[in-house]
């Protein structure tokens, strides 16, 4: 599994991903100040799921045709720590009943939500 940090995922998650070993690029230090589009062709080209705690993914998904086949999770969560968006995702990828491929994940506080790409 690949995953691609948007800018407002906090770089601590991102150092904590690669610590674990997980395969993750973060657009802070690879392409930053890039516009949404270009991340999610980005994510589309390098088969990666997108991390962000930009809702407006959800938008170019749906009302613009985008189909990341590796999936998009967004976070929407009101308060947490740099760390967090990390744990969540180290969390996730040991669940067996749960997969990202062509799904627009939102997590908020207390729930996880799934919906087809």
């Amino acid at each position: 599994m690949k995953f691609l940090a948007n800018e407002n995922v906090p770089i601590k998650s991102v150092t904590i991903l690669l610590e674990e070993g997980i395969d993750i690029i973060s657009v802070i230090n690879e392409c930053p100040s890039v516009a949404d589009e270009d991340v999610m062709k980005l994510a589309i080209k390098e088969n990666r799921t997108i991390l962000t705690f930009d809702r407006d993914y959800g938008e170019l998904i749906y009302k613009h045709g985008y189909k990341p086949m590796a999936g998009v999770i967004y976070f929407r969560i009101k308060s947490f720590n740099p760390e967090d968006p990390a744990h969540i995702v180290m969390e996730l990828i040991q669940r067996k009943d749960i997969s990202f491929e062509k799904l627009f994940t939102v997590i908020d506080d207390i729930s996880i939500r799934q919906r087809k790409i």
